[in-house]
């Protein structure tokens, strides 16, 4: 029949029983395919992860300067990573550390929610922030 009509005999499922057979023109089967895994792929969110660092001893102007930052990134709808960074003999000051990025995260409190309170890791302490969803 395929023949007949100048199409091609194509298989949509082989696993089935019995399998499932198209008269269709091929070329035209495989354009749709691909078309429609593009769609699907272009739907897909991306989660993008911004970083800011701070020293245990950050200063309150570099504080308001990295907190403008945050809330650019957490209104561009990404992930963020706030972390104080000890260097040497500063982790004695973990306690700063710890009020510093409460403070942070408390500041942001109606741009994004903490994922994870703040955490020491190594030499890092981290705290996750996700952006509040826009309806």
């Amino acid at each position: 029949m395929a023949e007949d009509m100048e199409l091609d005999l194509v298989e949509i499922s082989p696993n089935a029983k019995p399998p499932v057979c198209k008269i269709t023109d091929y070329k035209k089967f495989l354009y749709e395919q691909k078309r429609k895994q593009k769609e699907l792929k272009s739907k897909q969110i991306k989660v993008v992860i911004k970083e800011i660092r701070f020293g245990p001893n950050t200063d309150e102007h570099d504080f308001q300067f990295k907190l403008k930052h945050a809330i650019k990134f957490l209104s561009d709808g990404a992930k963020l990573k706030a972390f104080v960074f000890f260097k040497g003999r500063s982790i004695i000051y973990k306690d700063r550390g710890e009020i510093l990025l409460l403070k942070f995260a408390q500041e942001l409190e109606e741009y994004g929610v903490i994922e994870k309170m703040p955490e020491l890791q190594g030499k890092k302490m981290i705290v996750m922030i996700n952006p509040i969803k826009k309806k």
